[in-house]
C-alpha cells in the first residue's frame, strides 16, 4: 500500500485544517477519466492507514482491533473487496499484487477465513465478508492466485460451508445464524440480519456461478427463515438488526442499516438473475424501494439509524461504500432497477466528493455527506465509502459479473470448509520470517509503484 510516501507525519496528513470549510474540493466526476483520477487518489489516501505490508506487520488487516487499533478484522476483507471492484472498473491494476497478498494471508489454516488469530472477534458476518471479496476475486476475473494457493472460488464455498454446518444453525428462533462463532463470544447469544444476510449473498450467488441448487436452497431457506423470525418486514421489507436467543428472538431490534438492506438486495437480485423468477424481481423492487427512500436523503447516502441522532461507531462509517457499490452491482444482474438506482448514486457520488477536504492537502473524506462540508471525522470506513461511490459511477461500462459457464475462470471445491470449528486450532505465533516476507513484499512494491505514485506526495 502507499504507506511506502509519508508526508511527515501522518497526523498531519490526516489532521483538521482550520479552514477546511472554506476549501473547495479537489475532485470531480464530470467525465470517464475525473471518476478515474479521482478513485485513484482516494485509493491512495485509503492506503495510507493500512501498514500491512510493512516489517513486522500482519499482511491483509487495518490497525486493530480495538484498543490496538481503530479497526476489527472484517473490515481489512471489505477494504480488499472495494479495492477489487475498484480494478474490475477502473482497469487499475497498481494494487493487484497487494490484494493477492493481502487476502491469501489471513485464509487461515483450513482455508476457510478463520485465521485462529482473531477468534475473539470472529463472527458469522467478520468471516463472510471475506468469504464474499473471494466470491468477488471469482465473479470478476481477478487474476488467479498461484496453483500452489486456494483459489478464490474454492475460499468461498469454504466459508459457506462451515456456515451451512449443522454446528452453526441450531433451534433457537426456529433456526438462523449466531452472530458471533465461539460460544465464549459476546454476542453469541445475538442472531442478526447481516450473519444471515452475508450468508444468503453468499448462496445466491455461489448458486449462479456454480448452478448447483444446494446454494439456491439455502438461500430460499435464509429469506424464509428472516420472514419468520420477522427482522425482515414482508410488508416493508425494512431489514431490522437482530434479537438475542434468549427470549426466542421475540424483543427486535429495530434499528435499520444500510448495509443490512444492501447485503441482501444485492442476494435477491443474484437470485432473480440466476432464477428469473418474478417472485424474487418484485423482492429486489421492494427491497430497492424501500432502500432509496430509507438510507438516501435527498439522494445522498445516509445511515438513519446512528448518523444525526448519535455518532456512528467505526463499523457503521464504512456502510455507505457498500450500499453503493451493491446497488451499482445489483443494476447489472436486475436491469429493471437502472433508471431508478442509477441517478441517485450519482447525486451521492457527487456529494461524497463534494465534502472530500479536510488535512493537510485538502482531500481527507469525511462521514457527513449531505452536509456539504467536510465533518472532521476521518479515517479507513470514510475513504473506502468514496472510493466505492465514485468508481461505481463506471459500473455502466462493465461487464456482469461471470459464472462458470460464462468466462469464470476460477476453480472451486464443493467439499472445501469440511471443518467449521477450525478457529479453535492452537495460535502458532508469527516468527520472524513471517514478518520479513512481508517487508519484502513492501521492498518490492515500493519500487515497483513509486514512480506512479511519487507525484502524489507534494499534494494539491
Amino acid at each position: 500500500m502507499k504507506s511506502f510516501f509519508r508526508l511527515g507525519a501522518i497526523a498531519a496528513l490526516f489532521s483538521v485544517a482550520d479552514l477546511v470549510a472554506a476549501q473547495q474540493s479537489p475532485f470531480s466526476i464530470a467525465s470517464t477519466d475525473d471518476i478515474k483520477e479521482t478513485a485513484s487518489t482516494i485509493v491512495w489516501d485509503l492506503l495510507q492507514y493500512y501498514h500491512g505490508n510493512e516489517t513486522g506487520q500482519t499482511p491483509g488487516i487495518l490497525p486493530g482491533p480495538p484498543p490496538a487499533g481503530d479497526y476489527y478484522w472484517w473490515e481489512g476483507g471489505a477494504m480488499w473487496g472495494t479495492l477489487i471492484d475498484y480494478w474490475y472498473l477502473t482497469g487499475d491494476s497498481t494494487y493487484n499484487d497487494l490484494i493477492m497478498q493481502a487476502v491469501l494471508w489471513q485464509v487461515g489454516p483450513y482455508n476457510d477465513f478463520q485465521p485462529p488469530n482473531v477468534t475473539l472477534s470472529l463472527g458469522n458476518d467478520d468471516q463472510a465478508f471475506w468469504g464474499m471479496t473471494a466470491m468477488l476475486a471469482a465473479e470478476e476475473n481477478f487474476p488467479n492466485p498461484p496453483s500452489d494457493k486456494p483459489q478464490w472460488l474454492a475460499l468461498a464455498q469454504g466459508v459457506f460451508n462451515t456456515q451451512a454446518s449443522p454446528d452453526r444453525h441450531d433451534s433457537t428462533c426456529g433456526g438462523g445464524l449466531r452472530w458471533q462463532i465461539p460460544p465464549t463470544n459476546n454476542g453469541y447469544s445475538y442472531k442478526n440480519s447481516i450473519a444471515n444476510g452475508c450468508f444468503f449473498n453468499l448462496g445466491a450467488r455461489l448458486a449462479r456461478y456454480t448452478n448447483n441448487a444446494t446454494y439456491s436452497d439455502w438461500a430460499e431457506k435464509t429469506w424464509d427463515w428472516m420472514v419468520g423470525v420477522g427482522f425482515l418486514n414482508s410488508t416493508s421489507y425494512a431489514i431490522y438488526d437482530g434479537a438475542d436467543v434468549t427470549n426466542n428472538c421475540t424483543d427486535i431490534h429495530m434499528a435499520e442499516f444500510s448495509y443490512n438492506n444492501a447485503v441482501w438486495a444485492l442476494g435477491a437480485a443474484y437470485m432473480y438473475n440466476h432464477t428469473r423468477s418474478d417472485t424474487w424481481k418484485t423482492r429486489v423492487q421492494k427491497l430497492v424501494d424501500h432502500g432509496l427512500e430509507t438510507f438516501f436523503d435527498n439522494g445522498i447516502a445516509y445511515e438513519p439509524s446512528c448518523e444525526g441522532i448519535g455518532t456512528c461507531n467505526t463499523d457503521m462509517v464504512s456502510f455507505k461504500g457498500y450500499l453503493h457499490r451493491w446497488y451499482s452491482t445489483l443494476t447489472q444482474l436486475a436491469p429493471f432497477t437502472a433508471d431508478k438506482v442509477l441517478p441517485v448514486l450519482k447525486t451521492s457520488a457527487q456529494a461524497a466528493v463534494k465534502q472530500c477536504t479536510g488535512g493537510a492537502l485538502g482531500r481527507q473524506c469525511g462521514f457527513k455527506w449531505s452536509t456539504g462540508v467536510y465533518d472532521g471525522r476521518s479515517g479507513a470506513g470514510q475513504e473506502m465509502n468514496v472510493v466505492g461511490a465514485v468508481s461505481s459511477l463506471l459500473i455502466g461500462q462493465a461487464k456482469v459479473p461471470v459464472t462458470s459457464d460464462t468466462g469464470g475462470t476460477s476453480k472451486g471445491d464443493p467439499n472445501a470448509g469440511s471443518n467449521p470449528n477450525s478457529f479453535q486450532r492452537p495460535v502458532t505465533p508469527i516468527t520472524t520470517g513471517d514478518r520479513a516476507g512481508a517487508g519484502i513484499l513492501t521492498a518490492v512494491l515500493v519500487g515497483s509503484i513509486s514512480g506512479v505514485l511519487g507525484w502524489m506526495s507534494f499534494g494539491a
